[in-house]
């Protein structure tokens, strides 16, 4: 009888507690489920104002070229044939017979508007014009000249992406991309140029468009001016008087005009009022550290422009320096 009545208290006992434990589990599933809406709501909010910040900065760049002084990153190094210049424009090309009627058709290709009004539509007719004479000239094919026109294209963008000076970057570029149809590893790379050919358009780039980096840069690219304010903590703004203090002020500088001889001795005599000496104190610290600091930034400058000229100095000379043999180290002996 016992066992009977324990048997069944246990199995009524049992019986709550797992009606209990279904009861958390449902209140455990409707909180992740709240808890995973809110969250889906946080990263909703965050990827929409993210969004918004991003737009925000692109429309403020776009408005303003110059706001951006960091260099934007270079295009990764890739295959640029037929890239500016398709099969129905080299054979357009090809067909001119004088160089007014290449500069026509080429204005007409790249889409340049009025090179007679426009400077830089000017210059870049005559890059391209010039690189059209000189493919002439290697007797290229028209795979070869078109890619090699894409080639000064790309240079000529990254040069005039931001107006400081990426001169070392853009030669990287440059001879990154060079390689990438010179040497037959597809589809990263392919032969279109023989080794004499990729020389020859290196040093026709070289001694043409690299010489003339900085005018180029200082022609198609916004100059820089840095605008400096300075606020100090601890002195007190000046005040802008209104018109009534104005006035009165002026008359009493008419009163003043208007004293006796014996009056103006004694102000002649009387020595004027000492500036306090923190505010001179503050002003001589603050006129020496500016002076050092503008001293160190332009000779930090001047040495960084002299150390960038040294290198690309010693690049053309060693690029220009013609092949030579090592020298042999001795004949051979006879026995």
């Amino acid at each position: 009888m016992l066992n009977r009545k324990t048997s069944h208290f246990l199995g009524m006992r049992v019986q709550s507690e797992l009606e209990h434990l279904s009861e958390l589990r449902r209140e455990a599933g409707k909180d992740r489920i709240s808890v995973r809406g809110s969250a889906a709501r946080t990263r909703a909010s965050v990827r929409t104002q993210s969004t918004a910040a991003a737009a925000a900065a692109a429309a403020k760049a776009d408005e303003d070229p110059g706001a951006n002084l960091f260099p934007p990153p270079l295009p990764r190094p890739q295959i640029c044939m037929w890239k500016y210049l398709d099969i129905h424009s080299m054979h357009q090309l090809e067909k001119t017979t004088s160089a007014e009627e290449m500069r026509q058709v080429l204005a007409e290709l790249l889409e340049l508007g009025c090179p007679e009004q426009s400077l830089r539509d000017a210059i870049t007719l005559d890059l391209f014009c010039h690189a059209l004479i000189f493919c002439r000239q290697q007797g290229f094919s028209l795979e070869q000249t078109s890619a090699a026109c894409a080639l000064l294209q790309d240079l000529h963008k990254a040069c005039i992406a931001t107006p400081l000076g990426n001169v070392e970057e853009c030669y990287r570029y440059f001879t990154s991309v060079l390689f990438c149809h010179g040497v037959r590893r597809p589809p990263f790379s392919i032969d279109l140029f023989k080794e004499e050919q990729l020389l020859a358009l290196e040093d026709y780039v070289v001694n043409t468009y690299f010489r003339h980096f900085k005018l180029y840069k200082y022609v198609f690219t916004p100059q820089v001016r840095l605008d400096l304010s300075l606020t100090y903590m601890g002195l007190q703004p000046p005040k802008l008087w209104p018109e009534s203090e104005m006035e009165k002020e002026e008359s009493k500088e008419v009163e003043e005009q208007a004293v006796t001889p014996q009056e103006e001795e004694l102000e002649t005599v009387a020595p004027p009022e000492p500036e306090p000496s923190h505010v001179h104190i503050l002003r001589a610290y603050i006129k020496t550290q500016v002076n050092k600091e503008l001293e160190e930034l332009q000779q930090l400058v001047e040495e960084q422009l002299k150390a960038s000229e040294e290198r690309l100095s010693s690049k053309l000379t060693v690029i220009e320096r013609p092949f030579q043999l090592p020298p042999g180290k001795g004949k051979s002996k006879t026995k």
